[in-house]
This record gives structure tokens, C-alpha cells and sequence, in this order.
């Protein structure tokens, strides 16, 4: 059973920022595992009246041997081990966690080999302790980010395992099987990690990151049958992005972002401007992103890894939002909580 405390926080707004406007409070921060010397690649999801969060153990970031440990909590306080993910001869990353539309919790995560072959891995569970045996999906040589289901379809953006310059689209009904939806995505630049999120009105949003020599985000739109994608260049570079819907209808995106500094971040987005608008920088600096994302009890829920208290370990952060002040036009502005 891990009991974490709660780290000490204030929350200090921008010099000159005006005081009377709401801004995101954080609720609470509290770091749930240092069990392995690193610990990174988070994702969460309330499922069944339980929290689960996934992440990567390791020796070291760059260590071969990588497993995906999977935790539980009735609370989001007092969480223990639900599972240990892993292949004799691989290295398990950026583990990503959904429910199936059979109501199956599904994890995915990248395989990399002695080889320097990847290889994106999946496993099924009824209940977060017991887990099938893992299965390849997608094709070798692409590597599945975060599905995202609708209408009791997942789709899933896959880009190249080596030399970033491909970016495919995925679907499936099983979160097993993947087949390819639309073979070429043009994109500038080199395409990697990108999370996919669907408004009501069935338009498909993407939040893309890029490396090379133009490693600033991109923002995709798409209508269905989601063939065809627009883009949007955004001025921020970051890495692990993550999208969420909230209940009023607003979008926001966590991910790492990195400019003069390093920090896990959240973001509103304006889906139909394609804008990105940073609002609130997690306790965070260093070895730090990844994040996973949930809307419960009227609180954001956020997963990430950092090393702002000298080992990568894994936080979860709870934080109330601001009201919205007109559609599109969310309120606040940047706050630091640490």
C-alpha cells in the first residue's frame, strides 16, 4: 500500500497580472511511486469506480529494462500495485491507458529490442489485476499513440519507429486489431507523438508533436470520415501531449513543455482557431511530462513524472478550474504551483 504526502504548494500569479480574474487552484499534489530509480511515461483513468494510473519502471531513462506498472485507488490517496506488465527481451515505454467499448481496460505501450526494432505491445483486462497475454498491434515499423474511442470505434495516429516522416491513422473495435484508416497524413516536418480527441459535432482534433529543425506542435482538424487533416502551427515545442474534452465543452492539453525551461504544463485550446494558450505549470522541472488526464468530481486529474525532488517519480495533481468566460475564450492566465 503506498500513502504519499501531499507536497507543499503556493501558487503565485504573474507579476502584473490582474487579480481579480479566476485562475486554476491546485487542489492537492501528491507523488504515489518512487519504487524503481526512474520512473516516467504516465497515464490515468477512472474506470469502474477505481483509479488507474500506468507508467514505465527502470533503471535509468535509457535502460532496457523498461515494465509498466499498473496502480490502483478507490480515492486517488492510498494507491497499490495492481499489475506488472513486461517482456523478457524488451524495454516497455509511454504506456497509455483507455476502456474498450466491451468495457475492458487496454494498455498499450512501445516495445523496443536488442535489435533497435520497436513494436507497439497491447494487453486487456476485466478489472486492472488480471491481463491477457501481450499482442502486437499495428504494423511493424509504426508505433500507436493514445486510442481514442467513438462510436464504438478507436482510432489511434501512428508514426515512423525510426526517422520521424511518417504519420498514419489507425482504427480499431477491439483495441487489438488495428487496420489502416488513412496510410499517409502530410504534415510539415517530422511527426511524432499525437493525441487524438472528438467534439460532439464527430470532428476530429489532434495535438502533434514534431522533432527536426521546426520541433514546434502542431494542431490537426479533421471531419469524418477523417481522411483529409488541416494544421495549425503552434508556438510551443512539446513532448507527451494529451487532450481532454471538459464537461462545459472546453478543450485543454497537458504535455511537457520546453522553451528557456523544462515543466509539465496544462493549456486551453481553441479547437476551431487552433490556438494554444498556456494557464498552469505543474510542480515540475527536469525529467518531467507524460501525463495523463481525467475530469472527476469536479476536478481535473492529472498523472506525470518529474525530478524536481531529485528522483524521477510519479505525481498525480488535482485541480480546480476556472469558469469558462465565453465559448472559446477560456479564462486565466499562467500560474505556477510549487
Amino acid at each position: 500500500m503506498v500513502r504519499r504526502r501531499f507536497l507543499s504548494l503556493t501558487l503565485a500569479p504573474l507579476a502584473g497580472s490582474a487579480q481579480t480574474a479566476p485562475r486554476a487552484q491546485l487542489a492537492g499534489c501528491r507523488m504515489i511511486s518512487a519504487r524503481a530509480r526512474h520512473n516516467a511515461y504516465t497515464d490515468l483513468l477512472h474506470f469502474r469506480n477505481r483509479w488507474f494510473c500506468v507508467f514505465r519502471e527502470g533503471m535509468s531513462a535509457a535502460s532496457r529494462d523498461g515494465a509498466v506498472r499498473v496502480l490502483s485507488s478507490s480515492d486517488g490517496e492510498v494507491w497499490i500495485p495492481s499489475a506488472l506488465l513486461a517482456l523478457p527481451d524488451a524495454d516497455l515505454r509511454e504506456p497509455k491507458l483507455s476502456a474498450t467499448p466491451e468495457g475492458r481496460l487496454l494498455v498499450n505501450a512501445m516495445a523496443t529490442y536488442g535489435d533497435h526494432s520497436r513494436r507497439t505491445m497491447v494487453w486487456l483486462s476485466p478489472d486492472g489485476r488480471d491481463w491477457t497475454q501481450p499482442e502486437a498491434a499495428g504494423e511493424p515499423g509504426f508505433i500507436l499513440y493514445r486510442p481514442s474511442w467513438t462510436m464504438g470505434r478507436g482510432y489511434a495516429m501512428g508514426h515512423s519507429a525510426g526517422r520521424a516522416t511518417a504519420l498514419r491513422l489507425y482504427t480499431t473495435t477491439d483495441g487489438v486489431r488495428y487496420s489502416v484508416h488513412s496510410p499517409e497524413i502530410p504534415v510539415p516536418g517530422e511527426p511524432t507523438e499525437a493525441s487524438l480527441l472528438f467534439l460532439p459535432d464527430g470532428t476530429a482534433c489532434a495535438l502533434l508533436r514534431r522533432e527536426g529543425e521546426a520541433p514546434t506542435a502542431q494542431f490537426g482538424r479533421s471531419r469524418s470520415p477523417y481522411r483529409g487533416w488541416t494544421w495549425s502551427g503552434l508556438t510551443k515545442t512539446v513532448a507527451g501531449p494529451n487532450l481532454i474534452r471538459l464537461p462545459d465543452e472546453r478543450v485543454l492539453a497537458a504535455a511537457r513543455l520546453v522553451d528557456d525551461t523544462v515543466r509539465t504544463s496544462l493549456c486551453w485550446i481553441d479547437p476551431h482557431e487552433g490556438a494554444m494558450a498556456e494557464f498552469f505549470a505543474l510542480p515540475s522541472s527536469g525529467d518531467t511530462g507524460y501525463p495523463g488526464l481525467a475530469y472527476h468530481g469536479g476536478l481535473l486529474w492529472v498523472s506525470y513524472y518529474s525530478s524536481h525532488e531529485g528522483q524521477a517519480m510519479i505525481y498525480v495533481a488535482r485541480l480546480k478550474l476556472p469558469p469558462a468566460a465565453g465559448r472559446g475564450k477560456p479564462a486565466g492566465r499562467l500560474t505556477f504551483g510549487g
